[in-house]
């Protein structure tokens, strides 16, 4: 009895969060919290990432984002590998081991400016959320769901894109208390646009940053969606 009266406590406790909330004020909590004074469009601050992956060597990557000024750089070092991808004002520079290269010359390193762009994307994209779902192409779902993961009950939002940003469909797993973003999700889609189910990534976060007022997750541990495979941790070290 004591079991079933605790089961129906957490389901109405639950049940009550999400009740009457709408997809745009889901987000809005959840920006709210990890950026409770709309720091972000004036971000500009650099941070130190450490990637660890199963049997692979260290990667560290330097992070400088400066959104009034549209610079971003990153500079990773991988064994002995140091490369560094610079975009300002659209003007691409890339490094290898110091020392500065021209087009041809990065092409026989496989560094490109279109993988200094991508990085550009990656970075702004995963440090900036929740508050980059606010860009324009970003469609969110019409329901917040509720959903259970890893033992633990959250308000979920789908986002999709519109084909110019990109066709992957996104899950952002937030906490029904404090409205932290604390799990996302992603998946493939077919030539058709359906999910494929056993594609893509869920990416576990844990701890936070505060960088420019702003709360950023500090772990993220990286896993296939199908049968959990783990992919790697990143860690925000600075």
């Amino acid at each position: 009895m004591k079991t079933l009266l605790s089961i129906s406590i957490c389901i109405l406790f639950f049940s009550g969060f999400s009740q009457d909330l709408k997809p745009q004020e889901l987000l809005e909590k959840a920006i709210s919290y990890h950026d409770p004074n709309g720091n972000w469009l004036q971000f500009k601050d650099t941070f130190t990432v450490e990637m660890t992956m199963p049997n692979a060597p260290k990667r560290t990557s330097v992070i400088t984002i400066n959104l009034p000024a549209e610079y971003f750089s990153v500079t990773a070092t991988k064994d002995t590998v140091t490369t560094t991808y610079t975009l300002e004002k659209g003007k691409c520079q890339m490094q290898y081991n110091g020392v500065v290269l021209d087009s041809l010359k990065a092409a026989d390193k496989d560094m490109t400016c279109d993988r200094a762009t991508l990085y550009k994307n990656y970075y702004s994209y995963l440090y900036g959320l929740p508050m980059k779902l606010r860009d324009p192409g970003t469609n969110l779902s019409d329901n917040v769901e509720k959903k259970r993961f890893k033992d633990k009950d959250y308000l979920v939002l789908k986002v999709t894109y519109d084909d110019a940003v990109g066709n992957d469909v996104w899950y952002f797993y937030f906490n029904p208390k404090t409205y932290a973003m604390e799990i996302y999700q992603f998946f493939k889609t077919d030539d058709q646009g359906k999910v494929k189910p056993e594609s893509g990534e869920y990416i576990l976060l844990t701890g936070e940053t505060l960088l420019n007022g702003i709360k950023i997750p500090k772990v993220r541990a990286w896993y296939y969606n199908k049968e959990d495979k783990y992919l790697g941790t990143d860690t925000l070290v600075e």
